[in-house]
């Protein structure tokens, strides 16, 4: 079974996709400075609908667009850029040719960001997997870890929207390597998100196959207990990779009655909470279908 950086995505709410919307309540913040920028982000993290944010993203496009024009080399504006433009095409675009162009435009973003500073990652062409990872290693400051982060879950973004593009699959260990490197310079980043990517990537899979399932659900408990319980995205993602892949429909529904009787409003995620709430009501739904399958 695939995870949801390895396929397309229909317009709902999906278990990695939730994650994406923790990079774009920091976005904002990112944009705009002082108390302005604070409260916008504070009213983003706060929204418990999620059609407010997608009708208010266009103008945040066109913002931070006009933004990044005047001050090209300013990373902290292309990251801004980076998660606005992989938010929105993953969570709100149906057309998945559009999605692609701007979780592209996304992705590129974060790119020019982390080469400002590493412009040993952005040589011409195709770099062997060992460079890369020589570069990835080296990069040991707390500091580094936004543009670490924002380079891996906009590739990561650009990957789910590519239709199993092969040029596109290849690039997951890229995308695992950098989130690795998250973790070790601070395990708990982003209320555990990061683990719950390394959870998907290590669940796309059956261990008869390659995959490595068991590493997976190490993720997704870590996730769950470093922000003790509060990240849904976490259950969620552990209901829909983990317990699937292994037709485990107990703890497949266990773990998404626990994400729908958990309150939803949290300091920094609050709507992805709800949106991870919508998600676990669609999969109890239909597991009796599935695990008859």
């Amino acid at each position: 079974m695939a995870s949801d950086i390895m396929k397309p995505v229909s317009p709902g709410v999906t278990a990695s996709t939730v994650g994406l919307l923790c990079l774009l309540l920091t976005a904002c913040a990112g944009m705009l400075s002082g108390r302005l920028g604070d409260s916008i982000a504070s009213g983003i993290q706060s929204q418990d609908e999620p059609q407010i944010v997608a009708s208010a993203m266009p103008a945040y496009l066109v913002m931070i667009d006009g933004l990044i024009e005047k001050s090209p080399r300013d990373a902290r504006l292309l990251l801004a850029g980076a998660r606005l433009y992989s938010a929105y095409a993953v969570l709100f675009v149906k057309d998945e040719r559009r999605a692609r162009r701007l979780a592209s435009k996304g992705f590129n973003y974060a790119r020019k960001a982390i080469c400002l500073r590493f412009d040993g990652l952005c040589v011409e062409g195709v770099q062997p997997y060992a460079h890369f990872a020589a570069i990835i290693h080296s990069i040991d400051r707390q500091d580094a870890l936004p543009l670490l982060y924002g380079y891996a879950t906009a590739w990561a973004a650009r990957i789910q929207v590519s239709g199993g593009q092969w040029s596109a699959l290849a690039d997951v260990p890229r995308v695992e390597l950098l989130l690795q490197q998250v973790i070790t310079l601070d395990d708990d980043y982003d209320h555990g998100q990061p683990h719950v990517y390394l959870g998907i990537i290590n669940s796309r899979l059956p261990a008869a196959l390659g995959g490595h399932p068991e590493i997976g659900r190490a993720h997704f408990e870590h996730a769950i207990a470093v922000s003790h319980g509060r990240n849904l995205a976490a259950r969620l993602a552990y209901a829909r990779y983990y317990a699937r892949l292994l037709f485990d429909r107990p703890l497949h529904d266990k773990l998404l009655k626990a994400v729908l009787a958990a309150d939803p409003h949290e300091p920094g995620l609050t709507l992805s909470n709800v949106m991870a709430q919508q998600q676990a009501r669609n999969l109890l739904e239909h597991s009796a279908e599935y695990f008859e399958e």
